[in-house]
């Protein structure tokens, strides 16, 4: 930061000040010389003689080399005033003694000529020096101020965050209970010869709360706390971001102890292995990196200094940054589950006011995938929802409606449709859903609608599971590509046609098969092998392509394999539909006529046909051979 200084800024003023004043005497002087020029009429000699001769002078003044003076009235006002050059005559005064003409001698002032030609020129020459100095210097103290380091500084008091405000991360809480006994006692660790961590790296995907623990950490210590970005230290000029990581490591052991906290270190330390095209490599920024990673083997635990980092792409940082004694540590933040998105609901609500009867424990459980920043984001869309029905608090309704703004877009109810697209759409979205409850699958459904939603979404049905899950079996797999292929077979069964309505749904089934033939060896065809890889990344970039390790032969026959697989999943997805013709008739005319359908409608419509079902599945002696659960 650069701090201007008072004093300085009043003399700098004040020499401003003077050098407009002399200036504008200058100018003064200028015009009042102009002036009397224009007032005096400048007359050769002779004519000067000639008017002494015909006694029309009044009277005459001597003035060094020049002779002025003023003529007799007359009818010219023009040239009552004039001035001629003065030469060498003995015979002038005589004869303006015989003319009666008065003159008397004022040689020119010897201090007005001095300032004039020296001491004006003098001063607006210092003036105009010491006006480009202060510019050189204001420049200069400008480029000073550009390598000062941009990090926010919050003391001791100004830090209020603590680990009781961070919910859903027990297990990094728990790393970092460590680094707090060392900022406040680090002698205790000294004590037999241990040291402790140099760095620790936060990682994870976007919204998981690697800024807040970092800030949590800095308010359980007691300790400042220096927060900067990454990108803060990159420059067009070479050497800034260098100069700019030595003030900040200077301030730091200043403060010590202290946390020095950089987050999306990534746009400071990406790998010099990557080239110029990939953005790693060019003079600045490895100025810079060199220059952190100078300092971070510099500068000495026991002062108290710890060094926290977040990235959420830990993918391409420079293996020199991430190296025992550097950065020692790094803790992996993921997304929370259940019972951990329940702890940090349980944190966000405090703000609002709920409903008594509010069972958070079931907005959990239909929020998988969720991060900390996207569940306190459904906590404030809950509240607007409830805010503008007028409501005196927040209930589960609320919080549906809001999950389903964020998961599927917003409601476009003005959005006219004519009845065919319409009947065409329920019957498409009811197809996804009487696959889903034929086959029992493990994600059950939330709700179905046919008001557009987003971009481009005529309809959605949602399925929302009841747990977490972490690994998929064969069987789950074909049942969800079985679900995507239910809404364009009931279009072609009841409609009797296909539509462009299910090209999202066939992408997604497409992508599932290929994974399934290529990287998780479901293939009996190909074998248990590994086709493509895909490197782990936590942000999805449409140009990051996987790699493929097959030849054109292996391609054809894992072509061969996709379309089996979703052949078979859409035969599997007709008969499940055939089979349940009177349910997806009868719900479908409820869906035209309430446009949306929630779990509690779905039972009611389908609970009995579950029931007698699942009472002749007993009775038989083999079950079906595609184990398909029918409906009635």
């Amino acid at each position: 930061m650069n701090i201007q200084n008072p004093k300085q800024d009043k003399k700098n003023s004040g020499n401003l000040s003077i050098g407009i004043m002399l200036v504008i005497f200058v100018v003064l002087l200028a015009l009042n010389s102009l002036a009397i020029n224009a007032r005096q009429q400048s007359i050769p000699y002779s004519e000067f003689i000639a008017l002494v001769d015909a006694d029309q002078v009044e009277s005459v003044v001597f003035e060094d080399a020049n002779l002025s003076g003023e003529l007799k009235t007359t009818g010219d006002k023009n040239t009552k005033h004039f001035t001629t050059n003065l030469v060498t005559d003995t015979t002038l005064v005589p004869k303006l003694i015989d003319k009666q003409i008065q003159f008397r001698s004022e040689p020119k002032s010897a201090f007005w000529s001095f300032l004039i030609t020296c001491i004006i020129p003098i001063a607006l020459f210092y003036w105009l020096t010491s006006f480009a100095m202060r510019g050189m210097s204001s420049a200069a103290g400008g480029i000073l101020s550009m390598s000062r380091s941009r990090a926010k500084v919050f003391m001791e008091k100004d830090i209020q965050t603590t680990f009781a405000d961070v919910a859903g991360i027990n297990e990094a809480k728990e790393e970092l209970v460590e680094v707090v006994s060392f900022l406040q006692n680090p002698q205790r660790y000294s004590r037999l010869g241990g040291r402790a961590p140099k760095g620790i790296l936060l990682v994870g995907p976007p919204g998981t709360g690697k800024t807040l623990l970092a800030r949590a950490l800095a308010g359980e210590a007691k300790v400042p706390f220096f927060s900067i970005n990454g990108s803060e230290f990159v420059e067009m000029f070479v050497g800034l971001g260098a100069a700019r990581v030595r003030d900040l490591f200077n301030q730091a052991r200043g403060q010590a102890p202290c946390i020095l906290f950089i987050d999306e270190i990534d746009a400071l330390g990406k790998s010099r292995a990557l080239g110029f095209m990939g953005g790693g490599s060019n003079d600045e920024k490895e100025q810079t990196l060199n220059q952190l990673l100078a300092e971070m083997d510099g500068f000495d635990t026991s002062v108290g200094v710890m060094m926290l980092a977040a990235t959420n792409r830990p993918e391409i940082l420079d293996p020199a940054l991430l190296r025992a004694g550097r950065f020692d540590r790094q803790i992996l933040l993921g997304s929370p589950d259940q019972v951990e998105r329940l702890q940090i609901l349980r944190v966000h609500v405090k703000h609002i006011k709920i409903d008594e009867q509010f069972d958070l424990g079931h907005i959990a459980s239909l929020t998988p995938g969720f991060s900390g920043a996207d569940l306190a984001n459904l906590v404030n869309e809950a509240a607007l929802v409830a805010t503008r029905r007028d409501a005196p608090s927040v209930n589960e309704a609320d919080f549906s409606r809001a999950i389903e703004r964020l998961v599927a877009g917003l409601e476009q109810k003005s959005k006219v449709m004519n009845p065919r697209e319409k009947e065409r759409i329920a019957y498409h979205e009811m197809g996804h859903a009487t696959v889903a409850l034929g086959l029992n699958c493990a994600d059950k459904i939330h709700k179905i609608s046919i008001i557009p939603r987003g971009m481009g979404s005529l309809g959605y049905t949602l399925q929302r599971p009841t747990e977490d899950r972490y690994v998929l079996d064969e069987t789950e797999l074909l049942d969800k590509i079985a679900v995507l292929l239910g809404g364009r077979a009931s279009e072609t069964i009841f409609c009797g046609s296909a539509s462009t309505g299910a090209a999202d749904d066939l992408a997604k089934a497409t992508d599932i098969a290929r994974a399934m033939v290529t990287q998780f060896g479901m293939s009996e065809k190909l074998g248990m092998v590994v086709l493509e890889t895909k490197h782990a990344t936590f942000l999805q970039s449409p140009f990051e392509t996987s790699q493929k390790m097959l030849s054109e032969k292996t391609a054809g026959a894992v072509d061969i394999e996709i379309k089996a697989i979703i052949g078979k999943s859409l035969q599997r997805a007709i008969r499940c539909l055939q089979k349940n013709r009177t349910f997806i008739h009868v719900s479908m005319q409820k869906l035209l006529q309430a446009e949306t359908l929630d779990s509690k409608d779905i039972e009611e419509l389908g609970i009995n046909t579950v029931r007698v079902q699942r009472h002749n599945t007993r009775r038989r002696k083999k079950p079906p051979p595609d184990k398909t659960a029918c409906l009635g």
